[in-house]
């Protein structure tokens, strides 16, 4: 389940019905099979800088961060959250607390318009990429960046937005 914050930019119904597919059919991909508690906040160019000033220490715009709630002792380690799942879990509704997502729409557009695909597909493909990141992955190193672009691809064909 996401939890919207909107408060800075609103989304429409589409781009809410987008971000719970996306969520979705990346769980399945993953094969996460436990019910999970996204927070969700969509902002601007401002605010996103503002966030990655004081949690990275970068002062400029990028086009999302992600803000994973578990510690992965490497990406999607099953068994790790198995052991102590409990501690990862939204007391209310027993799904497991993944993370935050803040993601710039004057990112979306910007990027949608620079790399020629439409702005659905850039917001799909920058939730797919921050889900990854809750999930542990990363694209530090060469390695791990070439990982996380077919990850990206992948589950991108999937759900039909290459």
């Amino acid at each position: 389940m996401i939890i919207y914050d909107m408060e800075d930019v609103p989304i429409s119904k589409r781009y809410q019905d987008l971000a719970e597919m996306t969520l979705n059919q990346t769980l399945d991909y993953l094969k996460f099979d436990y019910e999970v508690d996204v927070s969700f906040t969509t902002t601007n160019n401002t605010v996103i800088q503002e966030i990655n000033q004081e949690y990275r220490d970068i002062d400029k715009a990028t086009d999302v961060l992600s803000f994973p709630l578990i510690d992965w002792p490497s990406p999607c380690d099953y068994d790790f959250l198995e052991e102590g799942i409990s501690l990862y879990m939204n007391p209310e509704n027993n799904h497991v607390l993944l993370g935050d997502i803040v993601l710039s729409m004057d990112k979306v557009k910007d990027q949608a318009e620079a790399y020629g695909h439409s702005e659905e597909r850039e917001y799909v493909f920058l939730i797919v990429h921050s889900l990854l990141h809750l999930f542990g992955y990363d694209h530090m190193t060469e390695t791990d960046e070439k990982e996380m672009i077919r990850l990206q691809k992948e589950i991108l064909q999937e759900i039909d937005y290459k």
